[in-house]
């Protein structure tokens, strides 16, 4: 069985620590509780009543570290520890760059219902793109007139140019466009999947599309997961690269939607449902995020901390973020960024309320 209202253990990798939340659906149980450790599993007694729950294999911890016992209302218990041994690194999530191969046959399927989009197509050019302020750039080093301004980088045929959120491919004989201007559509479900640059280069989407070998088979992902996940990878991607850590999301349209601070990216999350049937205590992500079967779930993170920007909110903040080079944008269509603020709203409501908020920006992990 497991806790009553269940547990939720953040590790952080770095410096091998935990906290350890112990939830409870109602108010706290009126005879005393004892919690018991062990390097293995959680346990807690009341009223006659054990139960416990199993860590998994990867996570051990150490006892003897317990400190910090807390009890608070609506939260639960909150304990803090250590471990016993660093759980293994996680792996790096699927990167763009690493998964297109040069001389290699792949298929690009829209995520949103798997049709075919892009069939067969052998790339001899796999080659990142400068960042977007590129050309601005060159204009404040060059002491003459910028050489590079009548030049575009567009890919041939045989190319694929990675950007940050997207990926230009030669138009070929591929015919997504709208009728009715640059939007490049899914003829199946109609959705968003990029633009066309030129006449002859689309720019597709992280977030729309995903890129198959040939010879492999193609299974979906649910929408909200794959939207976390390639976000998450962006994120990680470019603080590594460019130590940038604060970032804007803007929509096709230029509008700025949110505002996201990433904090870490080196957090595992371990989440108990509990023994009871109620749904009163939510978890994690809700039954549409969960990657796992099983009374104990596991997800690598990276946690963030976000601020919504539509209907004028944080109109100030947003407008300073903009003024600043320490600040990314990213680029992704305007409905993917509804999306995004959604599956960041719902991870939100899921943490224990005391982990919401933080300097007036709300909390979130995003798992991939």
């Amino acid at each position: 069985p497991g806790m009553a209202g269940g547990f939720l253990l953040e590790i952080r990798r770095g410096t091998q620590s935990a906290l350890l939340v112990i939830r409870y659906e109602a108010d706290f149980p009126s005879s005393p509780v004892d919690v018991s450790v062990a390097a293995d599993c959680l346990e807690t007694r009341s009223g006659g009543s054990c139960e416990a729950a199993a860590l998994p294999a990867e996570v051990r911890l150490a006892p003897s570290s317990c400190r910090g016992l807390r009890r608070l209302p609506g939260d639960g218990l909150h304990l803090r520890m250590r471990l016993r041994r660093p759980p293994p690194s996680a792996d790096l999530v699927f990167t763009l760059r690493e998964s297109l191969k040069p001389q290699k046959n792949y298929i690009f399927y829209c995520q949103s219902c798997g049709d075919i989009i892009v069939k067969d197509r052998k790339f001899l050019r796999v080659l990142p793109l400068p960042s977007e302020n590129w050309n601005a750039l060159v204009e404040e080093w060059c002491c003459h007139p910028n050489p590079f301004a009548r030049s575009t980088l567009h890919p041939k045929h045989d190319d694929c140019f990675l950007g940050d959120t997207f990926f230009l491919l030669h138009s070929g004989n591929e015919s997504h466009k709208s009728k009715e201007n640059t939007r490049v559509i899914c003829k199946r479900c109609k959705t968003m999947l990029g633009e066309t640059v030129s006449s002859d280069t689309i720019k597709y989407y992280v977030t729309e599309v995903i890129i198959r070998p040939s010879e492999g088979s193609f299974s979906p992902t649910p929408r909200p997961q794959f939207v976390q996940s390639m976000v998450a990878q962006c994120l990680v991607e470019l603080s590594s690269a460019k130590s940038t850590f604060r970032f804007t999301v803007k929509g096709d349209n230029g509008r700025t939607y949110i505002l996201i601070w990433l904090l870490n990216s080196d957090t595992l999350l371990v989440e108990s449902l509990g023994s009871s049937s109620s749904h009163s205590v939510s978890t994690l992500f809700g039954d549409i995020f969960m990657p796992s079967s099983g009374p104990v779930r596991t997800w690598n993170a990276v946690k963030v901390l976000y601020q919504p920007c539509i209907k004028s909110r944080n109109k100030d903040l947003a407008d300073a973020w903009e003024n600043d080079m320490g600040v990314h944008p990213l680029k992704f269509p305007s409905e993917t960024c509804l999306e995004l603020l959604l599956i960041l709203g719902l991870s939100t409501t899921s943490l224990p309320p005391s982990l919401r908020c933080m300097n007036s920006f709300q909390v979130r992990n995003s798992c991939y």
